[in-house]
């Protein structure tokens, strides 16, 4: 195997790109394996599945970004593997995805208020029909000229605790970790350097099933990664990673594959899958 990227999203969430075209763009880069973790939705998974047929030396592993909330901030744990039809992720999804069209308006609000204002329609727009999320409207703000990137729209207003950001309702990060065991995935905690106090949830997280956390994530200095590989080793995780592509901004954002994700890692992920005593606990 060569290439990996197990962080992409797709126009099921809030990426760019449809699923299929994220899976020809994938292939045509010589990847080997990728992950479809769109955000509360795995609208993208059955196409980019199917779409995978035409490319055999690609694999697509399916799996999810599930948006989950800690006192100080938001928690994002990642599924791989998951079992996308059950009954119970659908319905949980459902109801997030309700969350995340109030919480869009209660966002677009406050930037009215800060003299900032986005159409509703233009957000649901350049979402698609997808779940929408904070990245649709950084775009619909980067179309009116109010910010210069979408990172500024982050960095500025709608990040957690910005001027603009409105919470809405998440499950904790142990309650997602569980539900991803219950659906046959394997939990993984994503891009841990943005959570408060990063240890302490992966130790709870760990005692509830988690089985892995990004390390090789975009951004993240040499530094960051050996710390992050540390704690890893600490609490018997796998080390994975992925650019949490998006397709949104070329500028700023990392590209699909551009993150050095070891193969010994994938194969640890992959592995643990496979294991006939891992299915049997995670029911």
């Amino acid at each position: 195997m060569a290439g990996v990227d197990l962080h992409i999203h797709s126009t099921a969430s809030d990426g760019k790109f449809s699923p299929e075209e994220i899976v020809r763009r994938a292939a045509e880069a010589g990847l080997s394996v990728i992950a479809i973790t769109d955000h509360d939705s795995v609208d993208g998974i059955a196409p980019a599945l199917e779409a995978a047929q035409r490319y055999p030396r690609l694999r697509v592993i399916p799996g999810i970004e599930i948006s989950t909330f800690v006192p100080k901030g938001e928690v994002h744990v990642l599924g791989y593997f998951i079992d996308y039809t059950h009954p119970e992720l659908l319905a949980t999804l459902s109801r997030m995805r309700d969350s995340r069209r109030e919480q869009g308006q209660a966002i677009i609000a406050r930037l009215k208020d800060l003299g900032m204002p986005v159409e509703w329609h233009r957000v649901t727009e350049i979402a698609g029909g997808g779940s929408i999320g904070r990245p649709h409207i950084a775009q619909a703000m980067l179309e009116k000229g109010y910010i210069a990137s979408i990172k500024e729209a982050f960095d500025e207003y709608i990040r957690w605790g910005g001027p603009a950001y409105v919470e809405r309702a998440k499950v904790t990060p142990l309650e997602a970790t569980r539900l991803i065991l219950k659906i046959n995935g394997l939990p993984v905690l994503g891009h841990p350097l943005t959570i408060d106090e990063p240890e302490t949830v992966i130790a709870e997280l760990t005692e509830g099933g988690l089985v892995g956390m990004e390390v090789y994530y975009k951004d993240y200095t040499a530094e960051e990664r050996k710390a992050l590989a540390n704690l890893a080793n600490k609490y018997n995780l796998i080390a994975t990673g992925g650019s949490d592509y998006h397709g949104l901004d070329p500028s700023t954002e990392t590209m699909m594959g551009e993150v050095d994700v070891p193969l010994e890692s994938t194969e640890q992920l992959i592995n643990q899958a496979v294991k006939p005593s891992f299915k049997e606990t995670s029911r």
